[in-house]
């Protein structure tokens, strides 16, 4: 064979190119790099086409970098729920990176080491990155065949929806030609140079060397009379030949996907790590506050979204995650979380490009979003969880709604709960003072909190001051913190409406009126920590209405109260929900409690407002140990729970929807759940859910298997205090 004389352990970076094609090489990488760079420089002129974001998003720019850093890299969004796909993009994520900094060495090399200092790129070091570059390699191309193996043999369904379309084809098809490509040329390099003994470290290369060997392929073009003649030789097949071919093959490949990155979907490699970096912590669970301009608009062109937005939209990779967890879409709802940014982002491009403007949010095609997928959205927050590259949904879905409040494209059952709010400061409707009519069963007098000071200051909420099964948890409650002899009072008629959901639905200003009533009426009283029975209202207390300038709006008309003082959350209000505050006194003894009292065989359901927007997961629990209960969790519990289906004006709407989200989590905790139809109580922890699910028990034909039951319920029952609750009968009575 045609040996390459080796007098030390490295190789030639370009061997077999001529000085001509190494100039041509050049003068396409400086063009690919400028094509590259003047893409990027597109995307980003059009962030600055979009409206401000009101969040901090670049402050400590520095620690949000380190932490995006060490999300990206564990991969530890793409391994939640699904550790196939963790695995797969990792193997692709690490090996691509690994190959890229290998190529960043040979330039640093070639070009700023070795003419001042002689290259590096030898004897041991030489063989670890032949080593490393081969390992990761190997991995990057198992990733490529794991995600093709899922897309086309398994044909994943989230994969496939409207918006998949031939650039997901060449992108992980290019992607397979550049680690298969590389992995070929290697070996006709080590082949067709004698296979030097050192070269063994790159085993996947090696390999392929000994296959080529094994078939007979020709070092040159070879004629009947060479000692090394092959059929191959002499149609002109040969290894110099074919490692030119592979050579420039590889290069150009190459050189396509570099200057294609800004103009498709492998720009999310840049995109989705810029994501991470601008993400809000509390995204979703406190809203962006609109303008005091009444000029302003929501959604009324696509220059309205703000500039984080639209890197949402950029950054989405059309994994479907988002679509796979959400309720709304399981429940054959027209929303697929997914398809609403990428609808969004098609249109800015096509706005971009001078096409034709239409309606961002109408009721009919003409569209851009229909106005029944955002009445659908029931803001749980799953798809924000569940998005590896933290794309904030809720933030463009609450301001689709918004756009659709003011255009008056409102659902007809959430017009009647505006009025309601409007006029009576209640959902119901109902008048204001019957609002403490649940207490009147009490065994004892519940404390008017704006006359005397108390330690909580409870905010019992409509659905318990109004609803009649969730009167019996409000008792239930109030039994339990007098047991404990905790002083707590609430607003009798001062109380309205916390305004969270109405929020999500669009109606800000109706919203912003609750919150400048509420923090008003706080400001007269004297208490320590306000407690909540709804997760909804704990959430809006606790990360919305410290949000809110009351001052922007003091002028305007709509906001009838006096400012006097903004309210913050600096300390000065500790907001809990209940669950909170009486696990802190069940495990300071305070209520008597042996962990025996009720043998229930129970589950129980995470509210989204309290787990997935609040991290609070283990209160509620705790206090269900300590009932003596057995505890069985459902598959989907926690982080991962499905929602009811009541949020986000969910509560007030009809869907023709089947099966109703309520309905297929009855369905869960009886037939999935390890203890099976063994569970004889369903556990809640939110007014809402209760509704949502005593209905779910009618309409799903559940009624003789399941009892639904609130965690006060249970712990009123535990302590026998039920009859001070004036709760003589079985609380689904």
């Amino acid at each position: 064979m045609n040996v390459l004389a080796q007098t030390e352990v490295t190789r030639e970076t370009y061997w077999g190119l001529s000085s001509t094609e190494y100039a041509l090489f050049y003068l396409l990488a400086t063009v690919t790099i400028l094509v590259f760079l003047y893409g990027v420089y597109r995307r980003f002129t059009r962030y600055t086409a979009g409206d401000d974001d009101p969040f901090a998003r670049l402050d400590d720019l520095a620690g949000r970098i380190v932490s995006s850093t060490k999300i990206v890299l564990s991969n530890e969004k793409q391994f939640d729920r699904d550790l196939y796909g963790g695995l797969m993009h990792a193997f692709i994520m690490w090996g691509f990176l690994t190959l890229l900094i290998a190529t960043t060495i040979l330039f640093v090399d070639g070009y700023f080491w070795e003419p001042f200092q002689g290259s590096f790129w030898v004897g041991d070091f030489y063989l670890a990155y032949q080593f490393m570059v081969d390992a990761m390699g190997l991995l990057f191309v198992v990733g490529i065949g794991m995600a093709m193996y899922r897309r086309y043999w398994v044909r994943n369904e989230r994969l496939w929806d409207r918006h998949t379309s031939s650039e997901d084809d060449i992108f992980i098809w290019t992607l397979f030609a550049l680690g298969v490509g590389g992995f070929l040329l290697e070996g006709l390099r080590i082949y067709a140079t004698g296979m030097p003994d050192h070269e063994i470290v790159s085993f996947v290369g090696w390999g392929l060397a000994l296959l080529f060997q094994t078939i007979g392929l020709p070092v040159v073009e070879g004629t009947a009379t060479d000692p090394n003649y092959t059929a191959l030789g002499v149609l002109g097949f040969n290894a110099e030949t074919f490692h030119w071919l592979a050579w420039w093959s590889h290069s150009l490949i190459a050189f396509f996907f570099i200057a294609w990155i800004p103009y498709a979907k492998p720009f999310h490699m840049l995109s989705s790590f810029a994501n991470v970096v601008t993400r809000d912590e509390k995204a979703g669970k406190r809203l962006p506050n609109v303008p005091a301009d009444l000029d302003a608009t929501n959604a009324e062109s696509i220059e309205d979204f703000t500039w984080k937005e639209m890197l949402d939209q950029d950054a989405c990779t059309k994994c479907g995650r988002c679509s796979a967890v959400c309720p709304a879409k399981a429940s054959d709802r027209p929303l697929d979380p997914r398809n609403v940014i990428l609808d969004l982002k098609k249109y800015r491009e096509h706005r971009a490009e001078g096409g034709e403007e239409q309606p961002i949010i109408a009721d009919g095609g003409t569209s851009v979003i229909d106005t029944e997928t955002m009445e659908s959205c029931m803001a749980c927050m799953a798809c924000m969880d569940a998005c590896p590259v933290e794309i904030e949904h809720l933030q463009s879905f609450t301001r689709l709604n918004r756009q659709m409040t003011d255009q008056g494209d409102v659902d007809p059952g959430m017009q009647d709960v505006f009025q309601n709010v409007m006029q009576n400061g209640n959902t119901f409707g109902d008048s204001p003072r019957n609002r403490a009519d649940w207490a009147d069963d009490l065994k004892f007098d519940v404390t008017d909190a704006r006359e005397e000071e108390v330690d909580y200051l409870w905010y019992v909420g409509d659905y318990p001051s109004y609803d009649d099964r969730n009167k019996q948890v409000a008792r239930s409650l109030a039994a339990i913190l007098q047991e404990a002899d905790v002083s707590f009072g609430i607003l009798f008629d001062d109380e309205k409406y916390d305004g969270n959901d109405i929020r999500r639905v669009g109606e800000e200003f109706l919203y912003v009126e609750l919150a400048g009533h509420h923090v008003e009426t706080w400001e007269d009283c004297e208490f320590d920590t306000i407690v909540c029975t709804d997760p909804h209202s704990y959430n809006t207390f606790k990360n919305e209405y410290p949000e809110v300038d009351f001052e922007e709006f003091a002028d305007d008309p709509m906001m009838p109260f006096d400012y006097e003082e903004q309210w913050n959350a600096d300390g000065e209000v500790d907001v809990l929900h209940w669950t909170q505050a009486v696990e802190e006194l069940v495990s300071e003894g305070r209520l008597e409690l042996s962990g025996t009292e009720l043998d229930y065989t129970v589950t129980y359901h995470d509210p989204c407002h309290l787990g997935r927007y609040n991290d609070e997961y283990e209160a509620p629990r705790e206090i269900i140990e300590a009932t003596g209960c057995e505890l069985e969790e459902m598959p989907r519990n926690r982080g991962d729970s499905f929602c009811c289906g009541g949020g986000g004006g969910g509560l007030w709407m009809e869907f023709d929807e089947e099966p109703k989200p309520s309905e297929e989590r009855l369905r869960e905790a009886l037939e999935d759940t390890a203890a099976g139809a063994g569970i004889e109580k369903f556990v809640v922890a939110c007014p809402m859910c209760m509704t949502m699910y005593e209905d779910g028990r009618k309409t799903g034909g559940f009624e003789d298997e399941i009892e639904i039951v609130d965690v006060a319920e249970l712990l009123v029952e535990a302590i026998g205090a039920r009859e001070k609750a004036g709760l003589e009968t079985a609380a689904a009575d």
